[in-house]
């Protein structure tokens, strides 16, 4: 049977990166208006779902 528990003094930290680099988020690619169009348009069918049924469905 394997061994599932860590050491104690393990924090995983260092799994994947270099820990001596500037800390970096996400997004890291720049974005064009096509994507901040598609994006909105995502947003405006959310926001028809969420709302728009529900007041066609019990009008006030």
């Amino acid at each position: 049977m394997a061994d599932d528990t860590a050491p104690a003094d393990d924090s995983g930290a260092d799994v994947g990166h270099d820990l001596a680099a500037d800390r970096t988020t996400a997004p890291m690619s720049e974005y064009t208006g096509r994507d901040v169009a598609v994006g909105l348009v995502v947003m405006l069918l959310g926001v028809v779902v969420a709302f728009g049924i529900p007041l066609l469905a019990f009008p006030l």
